[in-house]
């Protein structure tokens, strides 16, 4: 079993975020506090399938989840759980933190086994967004992937990783590490999309792990 992690945190964050500010078009602002587990929705052979966001939190409640697992044609969640914490780090001043975290295990990926791909398991994942009043981090780790080769490690942010069949053809693209800077210290984080390709026969997307996170009052 192998694992890895991305991460931004501390001074490294926050010149990072300082110079996407100046260089890039500000993204989409974040949600303050939110995590879950994933979700997708994806057409093959004229169905659509669509597994509604799993284990969702959020700081404005719920402020935990658990999610049982779900299956459906070429799909399945095993389930999970998340939770989405503000802690008062100064009564004094009312300064606060918070942690935005979810778990998920045993997905499985087997729409692509009839166009002839590989059929993608992940035993276990974790993605967490931390926030005080002067730093944003977030991390995440995995374990039991297959059907999809591991990524480096340090992941580069959006690095994308090929779904092909045994002849080469790409059916789609697993982009690990997709991460949203606003520009005002908030972090967007997504751990793992899959985005289906035209050779698959199949349109539509998956994605596991999310959270996000923004500075504290």
């Amino acid at each position: 079993m192998r694992s890895t992690m991305a991460r931004r945190a501390g001074l490294a964050g926050t010149l990072a975020v300082a110079a996407l500010a100046v260089t890039a078009p500000a993204q989409a602002a974040t949600q303050p506090g939110v995590a879950h587990i994933g979700s997708a929705e994806f057409t093959k052979a004229g169905t659509t399938i669509k597994v509604p966001t799993q284990g969702h939190c959020s700081l404005d409640g719920p402020t935990s989840a658990t999610a049982q697992p779900i299956s459906k044609p070429g799909i399945t969640f095993g389930g999970g759980s998340s939770s989405c914490t503000t802690t008062v780090t100064d009564p004094n001043t009312d300064a606060t933190s918070t942690k935005s975290t979810a778990t998920g295990k045993n997905f499985e990926l087997s729409a692509l086994v009839t166009a002839g791909g590989p059929r993608v398991k992940l035993g276990s994942f974790t993605v967490t967004c931390e926030a005080t009043q002067t730093q944003t981090s977030a991390n995440w780790t995995y374990g039991g992937l297959s059907g999809i080769p591991n990524p480096p490690s340090p992941v580069p942010v959006g690095y994308v990783s090929p779904i092909k069949k045994a002849n080469g053809t790409v059916l789609a693209n697993a982009v690990f590490n997709t991460q949203n800077l606003p520009g005002d210290g908030s972090i967007g984080l997504t751990m793992l999309r899959i985005d289906f390709l035209p050779a698959s026969g199949i349109s539509g997307q998956v994605t596991l792990g999310h959270t996000s996170c923004s500075p504290t009052p």
